[in-house]
């Protein structure tokens, strides 16, 4: 760990679609390398004073971007070494996604939809979800966002075992991606 940590000269910054893994992975990673990790829906939470779902219901997808926006900028603009789990639109957004492109190594945790829909059925604070069909909701977010997301530095797949097996992954993935850029 400590090899991978000391070639690390910017941020990590996770990426996917909701229910990707990003918070819960982003959080053993951080610990895994003895780095800082910050949860960016975490961070709206407290500079808002209301749940991340709640901000976006009652103000708006558009203004919820754009503070989301505005946040992710300032959390990668210090090049700070640390791990950051971003919420599940970040990387969609092609001035943001430039911005952690150049800023980040950006890391995309890509599981599958029945999986995506699992983990998101666990709690009712996604609002793009309260819809009749949250299944095809996902579907339908997942072909918009793709291409965007393959953008990524990396890309790790996230399925069904365990967060300790996706964390490995990324570490043998950043490591291949260091020495590629070594």
């Amino acid at each position: 760990m400590q090899k991978v940590r000391d070639r690390l000269d910017r941020p990590i910054v996770l990426v996917g679609l909701m229910g990707a893994g990003k918070s819960t992975v982003g959080r053993r990673l951080a610990r895994r390398l003895q780095l800082p990790f910050i949860d960016s829906d975490t961070e709206i939470e407290d500079a808002v004073g209301l749940p991340a779902g709640e901000v976006f219901e009652r103000y708006g997808e558009e203004e919820y971007r754009e503070g989301e926006r505005r946040l992710v900028a300032r959390l990668v603009e210090s090049q700070e070494v640390r791990v950051i789990a971003t919420g599940g639109g970040v990387f969609v957004d092609p001035v943001t996604r430039k911005l952690l492109k150049e800023r980040g190594l950006t890391i995309w945790l890509d599981a599958p939809v029945d999986v995506l829909v699992q983990r998101t059925s666990r709690r009712d604070t996604r609002p793009l979800l309260k819809t009749p069909d949250p299944k095809a909701t996902i579907e339908q977010i997942a072909a918009l966002e793709r291409a965007a997301y393959a953008e990524a530095d990396i890309h790790v797949r996230s399925g069904s075992g365990g967060h300790a097996d996706v964390v490995d992954s990324i570490i043998e993935a950043m490591e291949t991606f260091l020495d590629r850029r070594a």
